[in-house]
């Protein structure tokens, strides 16, 4: 089976960004990358707040935030009045967890592929209420009609007061049917969290249409946002419920001020990140989308095969347009986390590639992106150099 040829690079946008030109930068889905347009953007937002601290802050802040959010959630499909900016998704995690009001005996069900702070806050707010974390394992290979029966066997009505599951998973790069795990969740009467950090900006669903009780997702990885930019999306049922994290003088004020106003925060990348849509509008949503998928699928079968990992085992996302992509790594390599990272440094300073290294289910991965700065020579050049130092192991 031959290689897939590499989407057509977008012109102009690798000068879009100022990332170094001697590195490969091939793991957009850990922190992003940020338009030097959005860049300066924030940076003017900066000065005027820096010229007059007392007048940003007093004299129609609030009012500046709720514009902002209601520019964001109507990208996303989402109700602006139901939803509330917040520093990114693991925040708005720990949010809705902590509003729950769950108790001994509870329940909070996940998967075995959800992110690692996200599982550290559920047990946490278990340790502290009471609650019980349970974890359904979902094979990387189930197909959609398979992962949503197991979570349907695995829901205990009456008892699971949460299900938390991701839109796209971090760890394995595996796009979830999630608006047919709310339906299914909804018949049974159990909430549904979903864990969208990767989908603003990637994928072209929209908050509405799956339907969650609750969505949180980042704009500041595919939306091109500065960082510490997320949207929380509730149910209206929920709304009266939701409480921040911190009190501050915004709390009579309801959700979703409450939760947005945290005194001294700098809100200088929320009111930044409608510049990071209008890169992301500039250059073409869907244009971008498809060739950030495209460079993704052509670097993982480029690397896939100098790792001599046959096409038929490199996972599939579940679907086109996702940008992430999987490449096993040689058995007993990077199995823990701690070994994960050290074989990424490695690879970072060696071969002055930034990916991601995964280690899911005793297994080390190789997690590759694709944005409209990279091009298909970067993907190449790992190619031909990481067998060598993957032998050196």
């Amino acid at each position: 089976m031959s290689v897939p040829q590499p989407p057509e690079p977008i012109p102009g946008a690798r000068l879009l960004f100022s990332l170094d030109p001697a590195v490969s930068h091939l793991n957009h889905g850990s922190f992003g990358a940020v338009p030097i347009g959005v860049q300066r953007a924030q940076q003017r937002l900066r000065d005027e707040m820096e010229a007059n601290p007392l007048r940003f802050f007093t004299q129609g802040l609030v009012d500046r935030i709720a514009h902002t959010r209601r520019h964001l959630a109507g990208f996303l499909g989402a109700d602006p009045d139901g939803s509330a900016l917040v520093g990114n998704t693991t925040t708005g995690v720990a949010v809705v967890l902590q509003s729950l009001g769950l108790q001994p005996g509870d329940e909070v069900l996940s998967t075995d592929h959800g992110y690692g702070a996200v599982s550290l806050a559920i047990q946490r707010e278990c340790r502290r209420t009471g609650a019980v974390s349970r974890v359904l394992p979902i094979p990387l290979a189930a197909s959609d009609e398979q992962l949503v029966q197991i979570i349907r066997a695995g829901l205990r009505p009456g008892r699971t007061r949460v299900l938390v599951v991701d839109q796209l998973t971090s760890a394995t790069a595996r796009l979830f049917p999630a608006a047919a795990i709310v339906g299914v969740a909804r018949e049974h009467g159990v909430p549904v969290l979903v864990d969208a950090a990767h989908a603003p900006g990637m994928l072209a669903t929209t908050v509405a249409s799956i339907g969650a009780d609750f969505w949180v997702g980042n704009l500041h990885k595919w939306a091109y946002a500065p960082r510490g930019t997320a949207l929380l999306a509730v149910a209206p049922q929920w709304r009266d419920r939701i409480e921040p994290l911190v009190v501050s003088w915004e709390q009579e004020s309801g959700f979703p001020a409450r939760v947005e106003w945290q005194a001294t925060l700098d809100y200088t990348s929320w009111l930044a990140a409608p510049a990071g849509l209008f890169t992301l509008r500039s250059l073409g949503v869907d244009r971008v989308r498809a060739h950030n998928a495209a460079l993704a699928a052509y670097g993982q079968r480029v690397v896939g095969d100098a790792l001599g990992v046959p096409p038929a085992q490199l996972p599939d996302p579940g679907r086109p347009g996702v940008s992430l992509r999987l490449i096993p790594l040689p058995a007993g390599m990077a199995v823990t986390i701690d070994e994960a990272r050290a074989l990424q440094a490695r690879i970072g300073e060696r071969l002055a590639a930034e990916v991601a290294v995964m280690s899911w289910n005793g297994r080390g991965w190789l997690r590759l992106t694709g944005q409209v700065y990279n091009t298909a020579d970067e993907y190449e050049r790992l190619a031909v150099r990481l067998p060598a130092l993957l032998a050196q192991r």
